[in-house]
């Protein structure tokens, strides 16, 4: 299949999910520096993945693709924080890192194919 948009990278689109479900299991959190970073953490997944793509070589892409699985590991590390202190259940959190886990796998992947082909203008 052939990508001709962000929006047809499956990574971005799982982030975009990510992001929503966040936003959500935060929005009655009042340490609003908590919600700010674990939010803008997840959103930077997605807006990597898509500046990456816009970049128009393998190698930008995939310096992007590297910020975002950053992004992936802040994201659960964080999520870890949140079932600590008592803001999400271990239920969710565990649903948030399976996500997570599946985001970063779906971003290293890319990174391998990116590394193994040329990318046409």
């Amino acid at each position: 299949m052939k990508i001709d948009k962000f929006e047809d990278i499956d990574a971005w689109k799982e982030a975009r999910i990510l992001v929503k479900s966040v936003y959500e299991a935060m929005e009655n959190i009042r340490d609003y520096g908590f919600r700010d970073q674990i939010q803008r953490a997840s959103i930077s997944i997605m807006s990597n993945i898509a500046e990456g793509f816009d970049r128009g070589t393998n190698k930008e892409f995939i310096y992007f693709l590297t910020i975002a699985r950053g992004s992936v590991a802040e994201v659960r590390s964080l999520l870890y924080a949140a079932q600590d202190i008592g803001y999400i259940e271990q239920k969710d959190g565990d649903r948030f890192q399976q996500r997570c886990s599946a985001i970063a796998k779906m971003i290293n992947g890319f990174i391998r194919y990116l590394k193994s082909t040329s990318r046409l203008s």
